[in-house]
C-alpha cells in the first residue's frame, strides 16, 4: 500500500471531463446520465483499499440521504496486479451491499482519472449541474479522518453538498483527500 495526497488538476468552477463508463448494472454512464441530479459526487475509488474502504459507509450515506445528489464511485486500478478491484469483484460488492451508491463504475483505461488528475483512493470530486454542463465546485477531503481508523469529527462533504444545493459557493479550502495510490498499469 502506498499512500499518497491527492492534487488540484481542476479548478474550482471549471467544467469536468466528461467519460463514458461501465457500471456494475452492466449500464454505460455519461455525466448526462446524471443530469436530473443538482450535484454529483464523483468518487475515484476502490475496493481493496483500507483508506477507500473507511469511507464507504459515509458514502452509502450520503447516497440515501440526498435525493438531489447522485453519488458515483468510479475504480481506475490495474485490476490484473489487484483482482479484487476487478469489474466482477465490484459487482459483488454492490450485490453484497457492501457498496450502495447510485453507480459504481470501471474505467478500465484509466482515461477518466487521468482527466480529472485522480491519484488516490478516494479522491473525490463535488460537481455542479449548471444547466448544460458540470462544473468543479469542490475537490479534497470527505472529512477529517485521515487515516482508517480514524473516527471523523466533521464531514466536509455535507457541507459542500448543502453549499451546492443552495446555490452558494463551498467555503471550503483545498485539502487533499489521502489514500492508496491508484494502481496504474
Amino acid at each position: 500500500m502506498v499512500m499518497k495526497e491527492s492534487e488540484a488538476e481542476i479548478g474550482r468552477d471549471d467544467p469536468v471531463p466528461n467519460f463514458e463508463l461501465r457500471g456494475t448494472d452492466e449500464e454505460t454512464y455519461t455525466l448526462a446520465d446524471f443530469a436530473e441530479y443538482d450535484a454529483v459526487l464523483l468518487v475515484f475509488t476502490c475496493n481493496h483499499c483500507p483508506y477507500a474502504q473507511a469511507k464507504f459507509d459515509l458514502l452509502n450515506d450520503v447516497a440515501a440521504e440526498y435525493d438531489d445528489v447522485a453519488v458515483v464511485g468510479v475504480n481506475s486500478n490495474d485490476a490484473e496486479e489487484y483482482p479484487d478491484d476487478s469489474f466482477e469483484a465490484m459487482q459483488e460488492w454492490v450485490e453484497e451491499g457492501r457498496i450502495r451508491y447510485d453507480a459504481y463504475l470501471r474505467d478500465e483505461t484509466q482515461d477518466v482519472a487521468e482527466a480529472y488528475g485522480a491519484v488516490c483512493t478516494p479522491d473525490p470530486f463535488l460537481l455542479r449541474n449548471s444547466g448544460d454542463t458540470f462544473t468543479l465546485a469542490y475537490h479534497g477531503r470527505l472529512d477529517d479522518a485521515l487515516n482508517p481508523d480514524d473516527e471523523p469529527t466533521e464531514i466536509y462533504v455535507r457541507d459542500a453538498i448543502d453549499s451546492v444545493l443552495a446555490g452558494e459557493d463551498v467555503d471550503l479550502e483545498f485539502m487533499p483527500s489521502r489514500g492508496c495510490s491508484i494502481k496504474w498499469k
